[in-house]
């Protein structure tokens, strides 16, 4: 039975259709990645599903016991709201209990205390809130008293995430929902998404995400859909089989389309009906033609070469920057090489775009050094996206930086055959741009800065908003750049394919230079985890029987049933703590303190596994 059914639905925009009488069914338990390109209507059938935008056609029915959520790209928050409040808006009742109890603690007053002991006691509320404590401070929001209004864009996300999440719908809509998260977290929302049985319809840029949560495929393209009930590496290899079928027929068509055309060409005017037959079979076959041409879709053509670069590249000396009592970079020292490809990772708000801004003359280091060489050309793309006027046309951005354009093998391009390359069709040049997607803004983004044709190229997050197809026409772009590359990145695919080793931020000013890409890094800090364990759990189940099979079961004296109840309560704080080390253990930035974290873990373990002999020792008796 499906759980979510939409049934011959379209929807227009001006005169483009941007979804065409789709139908399409989804069970229970089911994961489904919407894939397109940017601007076929992917986040407009997200909206339409949970009943944000209207269609022009057709009926979306969700079981009627069944409760939807919808995690948006740019979520607005209620203004004068804590982070609580917002991310405990589906339980009210759950949130006003949490709130008069935690105010009660500060003030210390008896009566409200007790009164909110008593809610909390009557809603079940103790295990939700732990619940929602957990999620926040996986997600970096550990002070959930701060009012919404004063958090940063990518935690207010954080803070709607959280709230959707701790809604438990049946189904739960998704765009792009690693967008601002560190790759711990998505790590971390990876797992708990896969061990859900909620259904799931999302959208995302994230390869690796994708790969790990959807088990199937949704294909929107043209205003049709197709799915596909496969993981992510088999849709790959679905679709290079069907490119394969579709360039052979359309190699086949327009063969026999230039011969029919010389033909009728060679035919004179007054011929009549004779090859009537004829000439519509031609018409016929050109209307083939141009559908197979329009499943193909094309993809963006990047073909910029870069300036010659001289051997003095950038280099910093002895930087430090600062805001406040936050330390930023302390002493930093670092040269770059020619044709270099450097990931730069860490937390949010750890210092990565400071960085890039800092190398880019944005901003200016509190003491120290910043040399950039003569021939040296900076093109940075940068998280905030693009700058443009109100009412400003695509083309008129495109002019304002010239009128032609060359390409890497000197082909001389105008302002409008260019757009054309990077998927504007001549009447989209006449859009404003704020009427574009946010995928298609990013994709004018990327334009505007490869066309100045830099040495020395800074991402900051590409990879948000970005379809797959444009990402993957990227990577082979940026595989092949000479020129050297700066990546900020949360998308782990696109950090691996390019980078050859990383910059992390440790914390406090201290900078780390990893010889590797961003899946050995992982590895290292997972391997020093495993190291830092030991085999305890085994060793105390084969003392607790063999005790079992020596010692006679007996009955636990007064003082021993106190032993015994307050172990469990120190075991399950001993393995809640354990759990922390662990977290911290797994965080790419956990750097200088992995030996301390990790003889921490080795000194609790041991003390788990003691308490756990005893704890079984005093189990055995009744």
């Amino acid at each position: 039975m499906n759980i979510l059914s939409i049934d011959n639905l379209s929807k227009s925009f001006s005169d483009k259709k941007l979804i065409n009488g789709i139908t399409l069914g989804l069970s229970k338990g089911e994961k489904v990645a919407i894939v397109g390109r940017n601007g076929a209507g992917k986040s407009t059938l997200l909206k339409i599903v949970m009943g944000l935008e209207q269609p022009d056609s057709g009926v979306i029915a969700i079981h009627k016991s069944s409760t939807v959520g919808y995690l948006e790209q740019d979520p607005i928050l209620p203004a004068g709201k804590k982070i609580i409040e917002v991310a405990l808006e589906s339980r009210k009742d759950i949130c006003e209990a949490i709130m008069l109890y935690e105010e009660s603690m500060v003030t210390l007053n008896s009566d409200d205390m007790e009164k909110a002991i008593t809610m909390m006691d009557a809603l079940q509320a103790w295990e939700f809130e732990d619940r929602a404590k957990r999620i926040l401070s996986k997600l970096g929001l550990q002070d959930a008293s701060l009012e919404v209004q004063n958090l940063s864009g990518g935690q207010q996300r954080r803070v709607a995430l959280a709230r959707v999440l701790l809604q438990e719908p049946d189904v739960l809509l998704m765009d792009e929902p690693t967008n601002h998260l560190d790759l711990d977290m998505i790590e971390w929302l990876e797992e708990l998404l896969k061990a859900s049985q909620q259904t799931l319809l999302f959208i995302t840029h994230d390869r690796y995400f994708l790969d790990e949560v959807a088990n199937g495929i949704l294909e929107l393209e043209a205003g049709k859909i197709q799915m596909y009930r496969t993981k992510y590496p088999e849709y790959l290899e679905r679709k290079a089989e069907e490119e394969a079928i579709r360039t052979a027929s359309l190699e086949k068509v327009t063969n026999t389309l230039r011969k029919e055309a010389e033909w009728m060409r060679r035919q004179p005017k007054a011929r009549g009906t004779k090859a009537k037959y004829r000439i519509e079979a031609f018409h016929s076959m050109e209307g083939n033609r141009d559908q197979l041409k329009e499943a193909g879709q094309g993809d963006v053509q990047l073909d910029f070469s870069s300036r010659r670069m001289g051997n003095k590249i950038l280099e910093l000396h002895h930087v430090n920057k600062a805001f406040g009592e936050k330390k930023i970079l302390t002493d930093f020292n670092y040269i770059f090489r020619k044709n270099e490809k450097l990931g730069i990772i860490g937390k949010n708000g750890s210092g990565k775009t400071t960085l890039l801004q800092l190398i880019n003359r944005a901003i200016q280091p509190d003491s120290g050094e910043i040399i950039t060489g003569e021939t040296i050309h900076l093109g940075y793309y940068t998280q905030k996206g693009l700058t443009f006027k109100p009412k400003q046309k695509v083309i008129e951005l495109v002019t304002e930086i010239a009128e032609q354009f060359q390409t890497g093998n000197g082909e001389e391009l105008s302002a409008s055959a260019l757009l054309k390359r990077f998927l504007f069709e001549p009447s989209r040049q006449y859009e404003f741009i704020e009427k574009l997607s946010g995928g298609e803004k990013k994709r004018l983004h990327l334009l505007t800065v490869l066309v100045r044709q830099p040495n020395f190229l800074i991402l900051d997050e590409p990879t948000n908003d970005m379809d797959l197809s444009t990402l993957s026409v990227l990577e082979d772009y940026l595989e092949n750049y000479k020129g050297c590359l700066i990546i900020v990145s949360h998308d782990r695919y696109f950090m691996d394919k390019l980078v050859d080793h990383l910059l992390v931020f440790e914390g406090e000013g201290v900078m780390r230079e990893y010889p590797g890409n961003y899946t050995d890094y992982r590895y290292e800090v997972e391997e020093a985890i495993e190291t830092s364990r030991k085999p305890e759990v085994k060793e105390a189940a084969k003392a607790a029987a063999a005790q079992k099979e020596a010692k006679p079961t007996t009955k636990r004296s007064f003082k021993e049933q106190k032993e015994f109840e307050d172990l469990e309560k120190e075991i399950e704080a001993g393995e809640n703590k354990k759990n922390e080390l662990i977290d911290k253990l797994s965080n790419p930035d956990s750097g200088a303190n992995i030996a301390q974290w990790s003889k921490e873990l080795e000194q609790l373990e041991t003390q788990l596994e003691n308490k756990t002999l005893r704890w079984l020792e005093l189990s055995e008796k009744n």
